[in-house]
């Protein structure tokens, strides 16, 4: 969160920019705009005439679910209804519908080609269709561009609003719309109809025809089969039916026949005189021979009581009485052999019977198995029938359909000329400015803060290099840069410029202080009585010159120092202390001189500087660095001074930092605050393990201490760094007042690459 805060600290001002320009264009949007107005009108989709039309018909309904309603907001979105509505109010003719909302330029050219299209048509005479037919969409494409249809709600109504440069255009053209959109479902509806009229005679031809043909399939079958009806019965299964009745009379009159034959049969075979059956008591014959058996019965038992059994007369009548009772037996055999002869009658007639039902039953039992195909024909030819019958009833109400004007919609709020311009909107597009300028602010910032990938804290320096972070230095600036009234002195440091003693000159400063903790880190690690310092930077430019200078300055002051100034290619110190020194490092490695004789001394703080006077190219600086001869010179001015600071070529460009390394007890790194790529002074310590083991730690130069402090952490030392401002005095009358907290950024005009102050 203190990182975000400190971001939008940082940003703030790119994004008011943002947000003020485009803000001002947002106002001269709303200046220059030309007003636009939107008039409305509403379509119900009327469930009321949907019900007279089902009524009436089953076909040209619509549903009423949200499907449906999406559809007709389509519908009226299509170019159907649209070419309707410029075909109707010859939009394609009209110069202001035409127009649209073209910026001047886009209307100048369009002015120029119509022009040029013109003397075109009236040099060739008529006027071609396509060009005609192009005007006529680009009207289409302008009224779908300045249409809006919606859905109110959840309800079945439909808003049409239509946005022109005029109140009378936007009514004309949404008015349009809706009427164009009522005729096209009239239109629809009844070319639905007609068609589907046209559709279903010729399908009821079709069907008739099928209908025909499947009923004599079905009576063709039926003569092919001998499947003949009767009643709507089949004379095959009348016929068994009758054949089951008789039968079941047969077996009973065949039954009834042999218990006759079978009771007379055992009458006989027993030889009872009296048994009596049904034919006897009707025979006449056995009546006659019974009434005469029983009145000579009568008369021998009359003559028997009279004139005794013996009696001729009585043995006669017996006698007679016997031959009336055989007559009789023989009668009943008579009727016995009767009742045989009926017995196989009526089995004979059984038989008979019983053979025609079992081939009606095999006629019944085809005819059900042919009746299956039967069936399946009359089911055919019944659903052809229902099919034909319920299409000629569908093509009847069709054709009254077509003469039945009644649609689904309605038009329940006609558009009238508006009142007041809806467009532009002052509101929304001061909203979508300030939206716009608060995202492109944001995203500006948001690259300024990817981009920058340079030092701008201590705590920076800790977590990326590892180093001690030992101050940061404000960037100052001379108010005058006039050389000074003094001429230089022969064996004496020529300061040039102020910053050349800006730390004698301001020993109370956030300058000085940061040299004093840089002396402190020195003191601290290197355990050794005489101390040789380097100082280097990455890259040139970077202000190690001046930072070596005043360095070596504040060391004078308590202690015997010496300055060299080891950059052979490129001597800043030299040029702000020794420019008119005649001989210096170079005369004392490669000519054998003095090194007192060479040197140069400060009379203000006792400074020793050794200077290199370059009179021409070194190509082999490193070398010399490295040379026995600058190890003599440092081990003998070892024993004379208690620090000796060397001003080192910056470790990017050569090699000569290097070179020397294994000689220096400590280098101090100075980087560029904000200018400097971290990655870059990284990658350069990791190449150089000698100078990043012997890094004593960091200075930050040419901070702008008001910015700095938008990069510190909540609760770091340099957030705190504006109450320090009460420790640092910087009141040379020829310089600005600079102190950590209030430093403000200047640029600086460079003498020479090696030094920016």
């Amino acid at each position: 969160m203190d990182g975000l805060i400190a971001i939008v600290r940082r940003q703030w001002r790119v994004v008011a920019l943002c947000i003020a320009v485009f803000v001002a264009l947002g106002i001269g949007y709303l200046l220059t705009a030309v007003p636009r107005y939107t008039a409305r009108t509403s379509v119900l989709i009327d469930r009321g005439n949907r019900q007279v039309v089902e009524q009436l018909s089953t076909i040209g309904g619509v549903l009423d679910d949200e499907a449906s309603v999406l559809s007709q907001v389509e519908l009226l979105r299509s170019e159907t209804i649209g070419l309707s509505a410029v075909d109707k109010l010859k939009l394609s003719d009209d110069p202001e519908f035409m127009a649209g909302r073209r910026s001047l330029l886009l209307a100048a050219v369009s002015d120029i080609r119509s022009i040029l299209d013109i003397r075109r048509w009236l040099g060739g005479g008529e006027v071609r269709f396509d060009q005609i037919e192009a005007q006529r969409r680009q009207a289409l494409a302008n009224l779908l561009g300045n249409m809006k249809v919606s859905r109110v709600g959840r309800s079945y109504v439909l808003e049409i609003s239509f946005t022109a440069p005029s109140p009378r255009l936007a009514a004309a053209v949404a008015g349009a719309i809706a009427d164009a959109y009522l005729t096209d479902k009239l239109d629809a509806k009844y070319d639905a109809t007609r068609r589907a009229g046209a559709w279903l005679q010729e399908r009821i031809e079709e069907l008739r025809q099928r209908s025909l043909e499947s009923d004599m399939a079905v009576q063709r079958f039926r003569a092919e089969n001998g499947l003949v009806t009767a009643n709507d019965r089949l004379v095959s299964d009348q016929q068994l039916t009758e054949l089951n009745s008789a039968l079941i009379v047969a077996r009973a009159d065949t039954a009834r026949a042999q218990a006759r034959s079978d009771r007379i049969e055992a009458i006989i075979a027993s030889g009872e005189r009296d048994a009596i059956v049904t034919d006897a008591l009707d025979s006449s014959v056995i009546s006659s021979l019974r009434e005469k058996y029983l009145d000579s019965s009568k008369r021998e038992a009359e003559i028997s009581r009279r004139l005794g059994p013996d009696h001729v007369q009585a043995f006669r009548l017996r006698q007679d009485m016997a031959e009336y009772d055989r007559l009789m037996f023989d009668e009943i055999r008579r009727i016995a052999r009767s009742y045989q002869s009926e017995l196989e009658v009526a089995r004979s007639r059984e038989r008979q019977i019983t053979q025609g039902v079992r081939n009606a039953t095999d006629i019944s039992v085809t005819a059900g198995e042919t009746q299956v195909q039967l069936r399946e024909l009359e089911r055919a030819a019944e659903t052809y029938r229902n099919l034909y019958q319920t299409f000629l009833q569908r093509y009847q109400e069709a054709v009254q359909q077509q003469s039945f004007p009644v649609t689904e919609a309605r038009i329940i709020s006609r558009a009238v000329p508006p009142t007041g311009a809806s467009e532009p909107r002052l509101s929304l597009v001061l909203a979508l400015c300030l939206a716009l300028g608060c995202g492109v602010g944001g995203a500006v910032g948001a690259f300024r803060e990817f981009r920058d990938r340079f030092f701008r804290s201590g705590e920076q320096v800790r977590d990326i290099l590892g180093l001690e972070y030992l101050g940061s230095v404000p960037l100052v600036l001379p108010q005058t840069c006039s050389r000074p009234s003094t001429e230089p002195v022969k064996g004496e440091i020529y300061r040039k410029n102020e910053l050349s003693g800006f730390v004698t000159e301001h020993p109370s400063s956030a300058f000085a202080e940061t040299l004093r903790s840089a002396r402190i880190a020195a003191d601290v690690q290197i355990d050794r009585p005489h101390k040789i310092i380097g100082i280097v930077s990455m890259l040139p430019g970077e202000g190690k010159s001046t930072i070596a200078v005043n360095f070596a300055q504040a060391l004078a002051g308590s202690a015997r120092t010496l300055l060299i100034d080891a950059d052979l290619r490129n001597p800043g110190a030299t040029r702000a202390l020794g420019p008119h020194a005649e001989e210096g490092l170079l005369e004392v490695l490669l000519e054998g001189q003095t090194p007192a004789s060479a040197m140069l001394t400060d009379p203000e703080t006792g400074l020793r500087f050794l200077p290199a006077v370059v009179k021409r190219r070194t190509p082999h600086s490193s070398e010399l660095l490295a040379s026995a001869a600058m190890a003599r010179l440092l081990a003998q001015m070892a024993g004379d001074f208690d620090y000796i600071v060397l001003d080192l070529p910056p470790l990017g460009p050569v090699v000569d930092a290097r070179a020397i390394a294994p000689r220096v007890d400590g280098f101090i790194m100075v980087v560029e605050w904000g200018e400097t790529s971290r990655k870059a002074v990284k990658d350069t310590l990791n190449a150089e393990p000698q100078i990043a083991g012997r890094c004593l730690g960091v200075i930050l130069n040419k901070v702008d201490a008001a910015r700095m402090k938008l990069y510190e952490g909540y609760g770091s030392s340099d957030y705190y760094a504006s109450r320090y401002t009460q420790y640092y005095h910087e009141t040379h009358p020829d310089l600005t007042p600079v102190s950590i907290g209030v430093a403000t950024r200047i640029k600086t005009a460079r003498e020479k690459p090696d030094d920016s102050r």
